[in-house]
């Protein structure tokens, strides 16, 4: 049984060229920072995966890659729609008041008087700071990630305290 946090870091959007190369659209801030991590896995509905990366090259945002044991065409387009998933242990630490979206998915969003907001679904940049997806219901909130809004984020408790009525 496999006991790692695996994160989804992106996904396989076809395949590239006929030696079994394929194109993958990664989450990742630069789009050679899915490199960074060495043990990936391939995800498809209950299908699982390891596999190795044998070279990489970059092409604008898009990462493209070779992995070990594909060789054709054929069996690169087999992987499209693949999710690329890597073990939550091996993100390095982040600084004081720095956090890994992966972290913030699903946290309890309170406000100062302890009502519930919600829980964070998703996270948008927006070129000027990320903002935080919170639903309840029905009830979808937008809530800009910064100081003058978050008071603060319990990552043990998984709450994170704003500064947001109900009614915004």
């Amino acid at each position: 049984m496999d006991t790692q946090n695996w994160i989804a870091m992106g996904h396989i959007k076809g395949a590239f060229g006929i030696k079994g190369w394929v194109k993958i659209q990664t989450s990742t801030e630069y789009a050679d920072g899915l490199l960074d991590y060495p043990q990936w896995r391939l995800v498809k509905g209950s299908h699982i995966q390891q596999v190795e990366v044998e070279n990489a090259h970059i092409a604008g945002d898009e990462l493209q890659i070779k992995f070990s044991h594909i060789n054709d065409r054929d069996a690169a387009t087999l992987l499209r729609g693949y999710v690329i998933e890597v073990p939550r242990e091996s993100f390095a630490q982040t600084e004081t008041d720095e956090y890994y979206w992966a972290d913030l998915i699903g946290m309890q969003v309170r406000n100062r008087d302890d009502i519930l907001l919600g829980k964070v679904v998703k996270l948008l940049e927006t070129g000027a700071h990320d903002v935080l997806v919170v639903k309840s219901g029905d009830n979808e909130r937008l809530i800009p990630f910064v100081s003058h809004y978050i008071d603060a984020v319990d990552t043990e408790n998984r709450i994170i305290t704003a500064d947001w009525g109900l009614d915004y």
